[in-house]
Parts: structure tokens; sequence; C-alpha cells
């Protein structure tokens, strides 16, 4: 994993942290890959969640695209 990248995809989750927290759940990077994927691990109440989905498009992948363009997409593993 790039450190650099691997940081700067850290700290736009941590802009969504509060709003996971608050219901209960988080989310932890499991990898950014070579070929600019973020893999993310729901946890807590985000990892049975209905709306995880949701939370994942709407929220966390924008969240990280905006903040970091090279990466191409995020998904939940």
């Amino acid at each position: 994993m790039n450190q650099e990248l691997t940081f700067r995809v850290q700290q736009a989750l941590d802009t969504m942290r509060p709003f996971l927290k608050a219901d209960g759940g988080d989310a932890q990077i499991v990898d950014v890959t070579s070929d600019m994927l973020v893999k993310i691990k729901l946890l807590g109440t985000c990892s049975t969640c209905d709306l995880s989905k949701m939370t994942m498009k709407a929220g966390i992948e924008q969240a990280i695209m905006k903040a970091v363009p090279e990466i191409l997409a995020v998904e939940a593993v």
C-alpha cells in the first residue's frame, strides 16, 4: 500500500466516522490497491444494516473519491 495515498484515504474516512459511530458502526481500510481501488470493511452495526450499501455509495465512497481523486472505486469487503 502506498502510505501517502492510504493516509489521505484515512483522512477522508475520518470525516465520515462521526456519522457511522453515531449509529453504532465504523469502517476500516483493508487495502488500497495499485489499481486505485479502496477496500473498506464495515464494522459494528454498519456490517448488518440494511442501509449499508447506501452508506457506502452516498457517504464513504463520495467522501473518499472527492478527497482523493486518484481513487477509481471503493468497495465493501
